[in-house]
């Protein structure tokens, strides 16, 4: 009978949909609120407020604990973003996207026909940017926070040097990604028991990393991107043919830079600009669906399904063609971020009917010459957020870790178009605004994003994955401003993406109904069910008129919502 019920129990687990937006309830705090991907990093965050720390100090603690205690993409070995809105009114964001070596070029992953070969841009040495990581985090952290580096790296340096039990996630991870991990002996020492995998529970030290991050705390980013951790770096680089000098990384600069602002029905948002394409994307799919009714189409509808594809094709159409790196190439930021342009554009949107991607290119602007990742949002209890999504781009980066050093590198080189027309690994395509050039950062989708209300921060929101970051953003920006769905609500929602090319909606297993699917395909769409799920989103809604933080995160993870 046991067996019986137990049988049972498993496959109404299958069945039924994991997603239900009934009766969620996000973790609720007056003080502070830090939502990341794993829960050791939220505690630190948390534990780095309590000491009197503010939210940028928190948000730099909780990357670097990232970088120990959930490495298949916290990092120390990549790039990411960070908006910042401080309790005074001020916002900015900080660039620390990975960049081209100065020995890169154009035809660096074509065969000698002109043929783009995906194995070199997405696995080894060659695949590997200057990363950005640290020389971020510290600028960030000497200009807007509170703490000294020693007390905001030093929850980093202990789960590093004492160890921390790994969980059955962590555990399965490594065992999934075990194969690559091997080819490289620098990452069967760091990440295998002597070329066995590790397991649940098993205390997990990383005494090299321990040491890495020590030199950070006391050098700052000489700590890293000089002296012996730099030596590591090129090191490696040597031996396995790579790009990365000496020079690449003593010269890498990350700048603090505006943010990108727009409105939606009175809300104001605050995101990531170039070149992250996170920003622009996510104002213009906002811009075109602001006239339609979508609370009034209903949540999960054909009609709402159909509007937000037409939308989202359109703003990755232009993204195909007009987004990169704004050092190296004239975005047009203002112009698509426009009202005025989403009008133009928007005669193209049928609500009724799908609209073949072939027949939806980029827009009109004149241009004139002159999976993986992960997010985290904070609040503290003076009312500063930040918002940060931190990338390796592929699970574990290009699985490769810096001998003596105890970090993985990132394979971010994929995110360049390395020639017109041909996808990457998210089957994006781009053009000559996101070539492949010396010095340069690669495009990225990364959407860390701060929605005011009133003029105050209101939602802090970002995810990882990949091309489908910028549409997840979007769901749950809808899900809260017009659906009023709660924090924990709008992010256990089923989510769907499209990105113009190729002409498919992906949808979450269970996450469409069959007769909105049967309609959707009536009205001319594709319908794809993803084999994983979409987002990986960490959020913070803000109460003021209760004096509530409200966090949630995605339960298509294994993050934690801490407040204190």
């Amino acid at each position: 009978m046991m067996k019986t019920l137990s049988s049972f129990l498993i496959l109404l687990l299958f069945v039924a949909p994991p997603l239900s937006v009934a009766a969620k309830r996000p973790v609720r705090a007056k003080h502070g609120m830090v939502v990341s991907a794993d829960a050791n990093a939220s505690n630190v965050g948390v534990q780095i407020l309590k000491k009197g720390g503010n939210a940028v100090d928190a948000a730099v603690a909780v990357g670097f604990a990232l970088a120990v205690t959930f490495p298949g993409a916290g990092n120390i070995g990549g790039g990411g973003f960070m908006v910042i809105r401080m309790a005074d009114g001020r916002t900015t964001t900080f660039d620390y996207r990975e960049k081209a070596p100065a020995s890169a070029n154009s035809t660096m992953f074509l065969d000698e026909k002109g043929n783009f070969v995906p194995s070199r841009s997405q696995d080894g040495y060659l695949a590997c940017g200057v990363p950005g990581s640290v020389a971020g985090m510290v600028m960030a952290l000497e200009r807007y926070g509170k703490l000294d580096r020693k007390t905001v790296l030093q929850p980093a340096v202990d789960f590093a040097a004492k160890g921390f039990r790994l969980s059955h996630e962590f555990a399965d991870e490594l065992k999934a990604d075990m194969r690559d991990i091997l080819k490289y002996p620098s990452s069967a020492k760091a990440f295998t028991k002597e070329g066995r995998p590790y397991d649940e529970g098993d205390l997990f030290v990383q005494k090299d990393l321990a040491r890495t991050l020590q030199r950070i705390q006391r050098k700052g980013r000489d700590g890293f991107y000089r002296g012996t951790t730099a030596d590591l770096i090129v090191a490696e680089m040597k031996r396995g043919a790579g790009l990365i000098t000496k020079d690449d990384l003593a010269s890498y600069v990350a700048v603090e830079r505006p943010p990108i602002r727009g409105t939606y029905r009175g809300y104001e948002i605050v995101s990531m600009g170039p070149p992250s394409s996170g920003g622009m994307v996510l104002m213009e799919m906002l811009n075109l669906l602001e006239p339609f009714d979508i609370a009034g189409s209903g949540f999960g509808s054909s009609k709402t399904i159909g509007l937000m594809t037409e939308a989202m094709k359109l703003a990755y159409a232009d993204r195909a063609e007009f987004m990169g790196d704004g050092d190296f190439y004239p975005v047009p930021v203002g112009r698509l971020i426009s009202k005025d342009y989403a009008a133009e554009r928007r005669v193209l949107l049928d609500s009724s009917k799908a609209t073949p991607s072939r027949l939806l290119g980029h827009g009109a602007i004149e241009i004139k010459e002159g999976m993986h990742t992960t997010h985290y949002s904070i609040v503290d209890q003076w009312g500063n957020a930040v918002s940060v999504t931190t990338t390796i781009n592929s699970w574990y980066g290009n699985k490769i870790v810096v001998d003596g050093a105890g970090f993985f590198l990132n394979n971010e080189m994929d995110d360049f178009a390395a020639k017109p027309g041909a996808p990457n690994q998210f089957g994006l395509l781009g053009g000559s605004a996101n070539s492949v050039q010396p010095n340069k950062r690669m495009l990225s989708a990364m959407t860390p994003t701060i929605v005011l209300k009133d003029g105050q921060p209101y939602l802090i929101v970002g995810s990882p994955g990949g091309s489908t970051i910028i549409t997840s953003v979007l769901q749950v920006v809808l899900n809260v401003l017009d659906h009023r769905m709660n924090v924990a609500e709008a992010n256990e929602a089923p989510r769907f993406h499209h990105q113009w090319m190729p002409d498919t909606i992906q949808c979450e297993r269970f996450g469409f109904p069959k007769d909105v699917i049967q309609n959707l395909e009536a009205r001319g769409y594709a319908i794809r069910p993803r084999g994983g799920t979409l987002g990986r989103i960490e959020a913070i809604q803000i109460d003021r008129k209760n004096g509530f933080l409200f966090g949630a995160t995605d339960p298509r993870g294994y993050g934690a919502a801490v407040g204190y």
